[in-house]
């Protein structure tokens, strides 16, 4: 149940990204954490947040106003493996590279595990046992 979160300028992304953009990551998230066939289970549970900020609000040291794309990917403990945070943060940037209006555009992508039990959703804590019990019990459904 990943959580993507998307930063840019906004005149940095095409007006109509947003939703086909957060689509595409999360189902390039889920197919780096293995799931091949997403069900309704993977897709109701996983989000993706668009930001658009500001030019000014995006700035490096050497620009005021930089040109570039922030995508945060926070994932339950354990989801990726090294094969699969390679895998997402190439096609994260490869989806992202759709959607910018400046080919130039970099791409920054930031992968967060949540910490054991950190990791909240209708009133409960979940972690490994949580998360484990939930896919269980939508795979028998």
């Amino acid at each position: 149940m990943p959580m993507i979160d998307v930063y840019a300028p906004a005149d940095l992304l095409s007006a109509d990204a947003d939703s086909p953009l957060g689509d595409e990551l999360t189902h390039a998230v889920l197919r780096a954490e293995g799931v091949a066939k997403p069900g309704a289970f993977h897709l109701d549970n996983t989000a993706a947040f668009i930001h658009r900020l500001p030019s000014a609000a995006v700035s490096v040291a050497s620009s005021a106003s930089a040109r570039v794309v922030r995508v945060q990917i926070i994932t339950p403990p354990g989801s990726l493996n090294r094969d699969g945070q390679k895998q997402i943060v190439r096609e994260a940037t490869e989806i992202v590279a759709k959607f910018v209006t400046d080919p130039a555009t970099r791409t920054w992508v930031i992968l967060t595990e949540a910490a054991e039990g950190g990791w909240g959703m209708g009133g409960t804590a979940f972690g490994v046992e949580e998360f484990t019990a939930l896919a269980t019990k939508a795979a028998s459904a």
